[in-house]
């Protein structure tokens, strides 16, 4: 089973929960809006990726693109969590890439078949090294990615529209979550194709700062 560390503990890593819309004006350019309650999609484990590899663009895609995200890792079990109680069940913070097959994403939409392969392919769910849940303090963070220098993505978590203990209560309430279970958080605006040669930076100011080189497959 994958893991992930966050300073001396270990934590094995059984599912990759996704949130679909989560900030306005990233709906917005994606010509969609947000509903009621959150959109949740499934990475599975082998999509992880790992600070020190690169991104390997799949083959069969001619249309990557990026999605930047906070990335939370659930600390304990839990069912039915109340969003009071959610911040416990926090052990750290990641950033982290929701990569995209728009091409392969969009034929699926048009035929009404799963994003599965979109979303799941292998290296799809990028991360940085974790850091601990007392680093930050949300909602007041904000986080960014640049590609090859320019400035492509920035957000503030005062922009989603569920916030962490929101995501952590509904998805525990439908699904559970168990140790390590990971919650991809949703990207800002700005989302667009990245391609060979090209050099991402995640950066969470004063705590994260990690660089990755896109390569063909």
């Amino acid at each position: 089973m994958p893991s992930i560390q966050i300073a001396s503990q270990t934590l094995p890593v059984a599912n990759i929960f996704c949130v679909a819309r989560n900030y306005l004006a990233h709906a917005a350019e994606m010509g969609s809006s947000i509903g009621p309650e959150p959109v949740v999609f499934l990475k599975p484990t082998g999509a992880l990726s790992y600070p020190g590899q690169n991104i390997v663009l799949p083959a069969w895609s001619s249309d990557v693109h990026h999605e930047a995200e906070l990335v939370v890792v659930i600390g304990k079990d839990g069912n039915d969590i109340a969003a009071a109680d959610a911040w416990d069940y926090v052990a750290g913070y990641a950033l982290g890439l929701d990569l995209t097959a728009r091409d392969v994403q969009a034929q699926a939409k048009k035929s009404g078949s799963p994003w599965t392969l979109s979303k799941g392919f292998r290296g799809a769910a990028v991360l940085t090294d974790f850091i601990a849940a007392d680093a930050i303090s949300p909602p007041g963070v904000q986080f960014s990615l640049t590609v090859n220098g320019e400035l492509r993505q920035q957000a503030d978590m005062h922009q989603m529209a569920f916030d962490v203990p929101t995501l952590i209560a509904w998805i525990s309430s439908r699904f559970g979550l168990r140790r390590g279970d990971l919650i991809y958080t949703g990207t800002p605006e700005g989302v667009g194709p990245i391609h060979a040669g090209d050099e991402l930076r995640l950066q969470l100011p004063g705590l994260i700062d990690q660089r990755y080189t896109v390569r063909a497959a």
